[in-house]
């Protein structure tokens, strides 16, 4: 029996087993899949998260392995290229670096742990039942098809939007359309792309970004509509999915061609999807949620891995001191629907504009009459990009992650 169950060992997930477990709660933490382990998601931390980290206790170590400073934005779209400057946090280190998910995510998770967390890994969700104060979940360990059962008083979701809760998958599956957004990733040595610059890409149906993270190692990702995908395949037979997305990237963007012109691809293209871009925060069930599963922003701004740590502080800093009056038998019911309904109000002032912002930039880049409409500003006015990631909040950290921070300090 534990106070609490969070189900995904991501940043979210990580972060707040961390900080639940530092203010005296017992915590299992759930994961499914081995670390360490490449993902389809971004790579990029803004700045305004470098205190989450060091809070966390990650912080050097994230600051040895990352790449350089990001400072400059680009839009590649067909033959052109326009930079800007990005915009610069407050504090030592303004600008925002990218890490390896397979290593960010290692460093969480084992933070997570040494502050009391007991992990389960890799251990499966097979179901949850009861309700608050008293809730069962049923694990399965797949390698050995051992199972187990938790109770928890409380229950966080902090796994990724295409990785739902046994509860949602069969609607999932029904509401699949031709518009969903299928992610692509993979990793090259040798690219020439500068290390301080980060480009988003801009092609009909799609959209997609590259970064040069640790080692010297740039990641391509981007995400495509399931129509296109279904058309380039088809013109591709034969090819894997990865592979045709490769070619429509250089193919679309000459500034992923030319970067890419040296480079060596390490490993195979990695899928998955579909995405689901929204505010998914309240669900409608007894359940709390942060990360993706609180809700998903266009992965074209890079503020899935900023939204995923700041939720997990916003939530700390609510519900960590109500431990007593959250996870009694007597009192769990009332007091949780209370405070997910205060949740909800917070996660929706600090987070909503960002999914606002990402999903206007998403639906300009990946359709041709507004990108090629938008295209002659831009080219005029390059602050337009400079801009457009301090609208996405790329400098600005939840006020309740920085009151937790300094709680910390």
């Amino acid at each position: 029996m534990f106070d609490a169950a969070v189900i995904g060992a991501g940043p979210a997930g990580s972060a707040i087993a961390t900080l639940l477990a530092r203010a005296g709660w017992s915590v299992a933490l759930v994961e499914q899949q081995a670390f360490p382990r490449r993902k389809v998601c971004g790579e990029c931390v803004a700045a305004s998260n470098f205190a989450l980290l060091d809070a966390l206790g990650v912080g050097p170590e994230f600051a040895e392995r990352a790449g350089a400073e990001l400072r400059r934005v680009a839009l590649m779209r067909g033959d052109e290229t326009i930079v800007a400057p990005l915009p610069a946090a407050a504090g030592a280190h303004p600008f925002g670096r990218a890490l390896g998910r397979e290593y960010l995510d290692t460093l969480l998770v084992a933070a997570a742990e040494a502050a009391g967390a007991t992990r389960w890994q890799p251990w499966s969700l097979q179901a949850i039942s009861g309700s608050a104060g008293r809730f069962v979940l049923r694990l399965r360990r797949d390698e050995t098809a051992e199972e187990a059962e938790l109770g928890a008083a409380l229950v966080v979701a902090a796994h990724g939007s295409w990785q739902p809760l046994p509860s949602e998958r069969d609607e999932r599956r029904d509401a699949r359309t031709v518009g969903d957004l299928f992610a692509f990733k993979a990793n090259f040595r040798g690219a020439t792309l500068a290390g301080d610059l980060l480009p988003v890409l801009s092609f009909p149906g799609g959209y997609g970004g590259m970064v040069v993270a640790d080692d010297g190692v740039l990641t391509l990702a981007g995400c495509l509509r399931a129509d296109r995908l279904r058309a380039l395949r088809a013109a591709h037979p034969g090819l894997r999915a990865g592979d045709a997305f490769e070619a429509l990237l250089r193919n679309e963007c000459r500034g992923v061609a030319d970067a890419l012109d040296v480079a060596t691809r390490e490993g195979a293209w990695l899928a998955s999807g579909p995405l689901r871009p929204g505010v998914r925060v309240d669900a409608g069930d007894d359940v709390f949620r942060i990360g993706n599963a609180a809700g998903e922003a266009h992965p074209i701004v890079g503020e899935g891995i900023s939204m995923a740590l700041q939720s997990a502080f916003v939530l700390a800093a609510l519900i960590a001191p109500a431990r007593a009056e959250l996870t009694a038998p007597a009192s769990a019911a009332s007091v949780q629907r209370s405070a997910q309904r205060e949740h909800t109000r917070l996660w929706r002032r600090r987070f909503a504009r960002r999914l606002a912002v990402a999903a206007a930039f998403a639906h300009v880049a990946m359709r041709p009459a507004p990108a090629a409409a938008a295209w002659p500003l831009v080219r005029r006015w390059p602050g337009i990009l400079t801009a457009g990631a301090r609208w996405s909040d790329k400098t600005r950290c939840a006020p309740e992650a920085a009151r937790l921070v300094a709680a910390f300090a």
